[in-house]
């Protein structure tokens, strides 16, 4: 999990080309990340029961959502090891592999941005 010093806020993660708000700096490059999630049998059915029963979303986050968020997490880590603030052409591509596993890739393009003066970020909110 990133720490809060390693954030990339949220308004500069974006499947666009182009961040709206923020002027490009440099591109620092792609990144990318994988993450795989083993088939858990026992997780699977009690999520399966949790659904007839009610429970909420948090408890029932599929094998490819977790995987998905590690995935994710890993390329923001990436990213801010590059210098980053931003990640623009967000990509993610998920399969499932012959053994159950669940594999999910994420892609982008790390950027320095700026924010557009009058843009309020969230470091700015606070």
């Amino acid at each position: 999990m990133l720490g809060a010093e390693r954030t990339i806020a949220p308004e500069a993660v974006m499947t666009f080309d182009a961040p709206e708000g923020f002027a490009v700096v440099r591109s620092l490059g792609a990144v990318r990340a994988e993450a795989i999630v083993p088939r858990n049998f026992i997780r699977a059915t009690f999520r399966s029961i949790g659904t007839l029963i009610g429970l909420g979303p948090a408890e029932a986050l599929s094998d490819a959502e977790r995987a998905r968020g590690e995935a994710l997490a890993m390329l923001l880590g990436t990213a801010h090891d590059l210098g980053a603030n931003g990640v623009v052409k967000l990509r993610f591509d998920a399969s499932e592999r012959s053994d159950g596993s669940t594999h999910v890739a994420a892609s982008g393009e790390a950027m320095l941005l700026d924010p557009a003066p009058g843009f309020a970020t969230r470091a700015s909110r606070t």
